[in-house]
């Protein structure tokens, strides 16, 4: 398939656009920094762009992970998450429509599903989230617009039959996390594998999994994530004894943490259930908190990407002032 990919030419981008040319889709990448797998140099809300692009190229499919995500909300004002997030999107599913593209997936964010009381931990049991968490209330810009998109996939398809998948996809960034600082690192990373991270290899399968699948399935929204060892009925006692319990189904996790000098978790507030996208697409993360054990027990290198230096390329080109 001829396939448009927005934000090509970051973290996602980077992986997701040579795993779409392996599985033999014609792929032209679109993003506002140059890159590897970056054709067009433009911004999403840019309709002009956007309606050039596909009466040029005639595509077929679209990948929209381009964004402005939750670290930007320091460095952009709130109306340009509108523009890029909300308007472009828009923009997008438009010229699908008009162009008969025949199927869209949409990289949203479990983001939008932590209000401000989840993410302050006030539950007395770990929140299992999945795709019927509601209400909805996201506490920031970005969760907002990601969450404003998601309907405007939904109406589309509503209204025009587009086959549209939106992927709420867990961590899985490079850099250090911006709030949370301890444990740090690839401490913090390894613990998240338990319930809120994935890699970003198995991000991009996840991508390329819901192209294949849109048209069968018409409209969808999904958890991505690592698969966690745990169950509902663990909620109560991961919040109060979360060490305990891994300890239990991880016997070795324990003395390998102590041999890194990490930490592994006294609470788990929140945890993200993908079981609805391996129901219905038979998608499953490859890596999980067993595989980054195993890692720690064969001291070879970890199975996730850890850069504090990272820096999104639309970062370096705006510090640089281009």
């Amino acid at each position: 398939m001829r396939v448009l990919l927005t934000g090509s030419s970051g973290w996602l981008g980077r992986f997701l656009a040579p795993l779409l040319t392996r599985a033999g889709h014609a792929v032209t990448g679109l993003d506002i920094a140059p890159g590897a797998h970056t054709d067009t140099i433009g911004s999403v809300a840019d309709a002009g762009l956007i309606e050039r692009l596909f009466a040029e190229h005639r595509f077929e499919a679209v990948v929209h992970a381009g964004a402005l995500h939750k670290p930007d909300i320091v460095r952009y004002p709130a109306q340009a998450f509108v523009d890029v997030n909300v308007t472009g999107t828009l923009h997008l599913l438009e010229a699908a429509v008009r162009h008969g593209a025949d199927r869209f997936v949409f990289t949203s964010t479990t983001s939008l599903m932590i209000t401000q009381a989840i993410r302050d931990e006030v539950a007395s049991q770990a929140v299992w989230l999945d795709e019927r968490t509601a209400p909805l209330a996201p506490r920031n810009i970005y969760g907002v617009t990601k969450r404003a998109a998601e309907e405007l996939c939904r109406l589309t398809h509503d209204l025009h039959g587009l086959p549209v998948i939106a992927l709420r996809v867990a961590r899985f960034f490079p850099e250090d996390d911006d709030t949370d600082a301890v444990p740090a690192g690839e401490n913090l990373k390894a613990n998240e594998f338990l319930n809120r991270r994935l890699t970003v290899e198995d991000c991009a399968a996840a991508h390329l999994a819901a192209l294949e699948a849109a048209p069968r399935l018409g409209w969808g929204v999904y958890v991505v994530s690592a698969p966690p060892p745990f169950t509902r009925a663990d909620a109560a006692r991961l919040k109060g004894d979360a060490a305990g319990m891994i300890a239990e189904r991880f016997p070795e996790a324990p003395a390998l943490y102590a041999s890194r000098g990490w930490q592994l978790p006294q609470s788990i507030g929140r945890v993200y259930d993908p079981s609805a996208i391996e129901r219905d697409l038979g998608f499953r993360c490859r890596t999980d908190f067993a595989a980054v054990l195993k890692a720690l027990e064969a001291g070879g290198p970890l199975p996730f990407a850890h850069d504090p230096g990272y820096v999104p390329p639309k970062e370096m080109n705006r510090l640089a002032g281009k």
